[in-house]
């Protein structure tokens, strides 16, 4: 069994944006020798999510859309959470519906993915340093 940990760093300059990590994890696989495993993508902040679509614009902008009317950021008086002097609550219910994390299969050195798949870092609070957990697990 080989494993492998490596840590991405983000520091998205706007409050909210997807970026595309894909090839940042294809290196971290490839670098960690594993054939066969799984890889863990992991956004270890509460305010930020990993996920798998497509990296298509459009798609990008719908997300945006449809999170902003799910949890719209103003007024950040509608939040018990911001009472504490915080202004982020929107940011913390659009990590939960867009999620914590994913995992890829690992077949032949590469991820397994379907068509038009990407893994990407998904930021409802930037403009700060936050880290991404990638860790391969495998043969």
């Amino acid at each position: 069994m080989k494993s492998r940990t490596d840590y991405l760093v983000m520091n998205v300059p706007a409050r909210r944006g997807f970026v595309n990590i894909t090839s940042d994890v294809e290196r971290v696989v490839r670098e960690s020798g594993v054939q066969e495993g799984m890889v863990l993508v992991n956004a270890m902040h509460i305010t930020a999510s990993g996920f798998i679509n497509d990296d298509e614009g459009g798609l990008h902008h719908d997300y945006e859309a449809w999170l902003e009317r799910l949890a719209p950021h103003a007024p950040a008086s509608h939040y018990r959470h911001n009472d504490t002097g915080e202004d982020n609550a929107d940011a913390h219910l659009k990590r939960q519906v867009m999620g914590r994390e994913v995992v890829v299969a690992v077949t032949k050195g590469r991820l397994d993915f379907g068509p038009w798949e990407q893994v990407f870092y998904g930021e409802f609070d930037g403009r700060r340093k936050k880290r991404v957990l990638v860790k391969v697990i495998g043969e």
